[in-house]
């Protein structure tokens, strides 16, 4: 954690230097914020998960001040409400360590958690009560303060996911039926969760979002894929994405013009939506190797979105290549630690949510990055702990603290197996 504020604290500092020649006239608000946050946060995981993870935090730290660095490059305003819903996030972390004493109790809740994930994507679909920003349905504002549902949502619904796979999953792994010769799991098995699957496609359909549906698409086949190992259903998905694809393709404008200026971003015809990629790529090409430095870009001035979907070209603008690797790494260290922790969970629960939550960071951190690159078509969603956003910024910390708890919950366990092994002994 120490290191991270290092960092932070340097790329800071020499954002101001490059950008106004001095040093920050609030660099102690600044440093005061992020490491009595950071303590709190600290202090909280050794009060309450002394035994969880020590890696997740410093990352989820890092990445979120290397963002905020750059959103106060370009958008002080901006950087303000992130600074604010930083502190909340914080919140969130402490009082998700000291209610949720056991991640397996809420097991319980399986079809409360998927009723509110649905009931909180709808609420943006509320006339007079939803907002419609950039062509999607995401928002919802309360006087001053805008924030998007499907934040919170997504995480609920890896606990639906995760609970109906577990208590299914001997039923979804052995084939019983017979079709054509040969066995295929019971198609009842899989209408409920189907079902549940397609309600929330179509609500983000009807909410013209795009992002959230490939991310939530990929995250229930991720799950089924780990809950049985059984190949056919990755051919289920491919075919299920294809046919989606073909339809969303018919359905929804916002697909095809995506789909277009990722197919030909160079045309005419498209370059009034595509700019946004084009210059993103000429943001990253200027910082080559080692980058252009912190507070020296340029990309603030003609990349729209640059702080929210485009500011990974910002960042690879000033860090460069070198940059985007430490970025890169740091997700692969986030993920590969909940990897971790889900492999040495105890059971099928809460393995599948530790997979789950962990899934839900590498594939929107997947999604927006290999946008920016024209890998997949362009989405917009957020980049997870860096780009602007309070709900997103929120959403994730609430998955840092639970995976913690699932940490901690191992580690007991672990150690309680190591004493009745030295007892019998």
């Amino acid at each position: 954690m120490f290191l991270a504020w290092v960092i932070v604290t340097a790329f800071y500092i020499l954002m101001f230097l490059a950008t106004k020649g001095h040093l920050p006239a609030r660099l102690g608000a600044f440093l005061g914020v992020l490491i009595a946050v950071s303590l709190v946060m600290h202090v909280a995981i050794r009060r309450y998960a002394p035994r969880s993870s020590q890696v997740l935090l410093p990352v989820a730290t890092l990445l979120n001040g290397i963002g905020y660095v750059e959103i106060a490059r370009w958008n002080p305003g901006r950087a303000g409400y992130q600074a604010f819903w930083f502190i909340v996030s914080g919140v969130i972390v402490v009082l998700t360590l000291k209610f949720v004493k056991s991640i397996r109790d809420l097991d319980r809740y399986r079809y409360l958690t998927l009723t509110a994930a649905i009931l909180l994507m709808l609420t943006p679909l509320i006339p007079h009560f939803g907002e419609n920003i950039n062509g999607a349905r995401l928002w919802v504002a309360v006087g001053p303060l805008s924030f998007q549902p499907i934040e919170i949502a997504k995480v609920l619904l890896v606990f639906f996911f995760a609970s109906y796979f577990a208590a299914n999953r001997d039923l979804l792994s052995t084939p019983t039926q017979r079709f054509a010769g040969r066995l295929f799991v019971p198609p009842k098995v899989l209408v409920p969760i189907l079902v549940a699957w397609g309600v929330a496609l179509l609500i983000l359909g009807g909410e013209n979002d795009i992002g959230f549906a490939m991310l939530l698409f990929a995250l229930f086949f991720a799950l089924l894929w780990v809950t049985t190992g059984l190949k056919s259903y990755i051919g289920l998905g491919l075919a299920l994405f294809v046919g989606g694809a073909l339809l969303a393709d018919k359905l929804f404008s916002q697909v095809q013009q995506r789909v277009n200026y990722w197919m030909d971003p160079w045309s005419p015809a498209n370059f009034h939506l595509s700019s946004q990629l084009a210059d993103g790529w000429f943001a990253l090409a200027t910082g080559g190797v080692a980058g252009t430095g912190l507070g020296l870009g340029q990309s603030g001035a003609y990349v729209s979105q640059v702080t929210t979907d485009m500011i990974f070209a910002a960042l690879g603008e000033e860090l460069g290549f070198i940059g985007i690797i430490l970025i890169l790494s740091l997700f692969a260290a986030f993920v590969g630690e909940g990897f971790r922790i889900a492999q040495n969970s105890h059971s099928d629960f809460v393995r599948l949510t530790a997979t789950g939550l962990t899934a839900t960071i590498g594939l929107q951190a997947f999604f927006i990055m290999a946008g920016v690159l024209r890998i997949v078509p362009f989405t917009g969603i957020t980049l997870p702990f860096m780009a602007y956003g309070g709900s997103s910024l929120f959403a994730n910390y609430l998955i840092v603290a639970l995976l913690l708890r699932i940490s901690h919950e191992n580690a007991e366990e672990k150690r309680g197996g190591e004493i009745v092994a030295i007892s019998f002994d």
